[in-house]
């Protein structure tokens, strides 16, 4: 999908993704990222540290998050910076739903830049990512 500057407008909002993680993915998440505190994987471990279940990856919870923006800016953006902090935990099971909203959008040295406010919400309406983006596009040949 083609998405062009000139058709972006502040307020525009970024069609919603959800993901349900599950302990295998986790646990894969864990291996390939070489994460290996226990309580991304380790259920008893993690209960033990006071926690339900085993625990999304806070790089887990950016990936999503990067997926949403590189979904939505196609193949013609470039997704320049993105910023978020994991303020809550999400578990197995939990539907985290990703969306974003255009909040500015400028010509910066010859591009478009467009910045978005991201955020993704736990199945219980709590926030457990807020976060910013900036991607960047071409501008029209004139």
């Amino acid at each position: 999908m083609r998405r062009e500057f000139s058709q972006i407008g502040i307020g525009d909002e970024i069609e919603e993704q959800s993901h349900r993680p599950t302990q295998v993915q986790l646990f894969r998440y864990s291996a390939v990222t070489w994460n290996s505190h226990r309580i991304h994987y380790d259920r008893p471990y993690a209960e033990k540290e006071g926690y339900p279940d085993v625990l999304v990856q806070s790089h887990l919870h950016g990936a999503f998050l990067t997926k949403l923006c590189t979904d939505w800016m196609g193949e013609d953006g470039r997704l320049v910076r993105l910023a978020l902090r994991v303020r809550r935990f999400a578990v197995p099971g939990d539907v985290l739903v990703c969306r974003g909203t255009v909040v500015d959008k400028a010509v910066v040295d010859g591009e478009g830049r467009v910045t978005l406010r991201l955020e993704e919400v736990r199945s219980d309406g709590e926030v457990c990512a807020p976060g910013e983006a900036v991607v960047a596009f071409p501008l029209a040949e004139t």
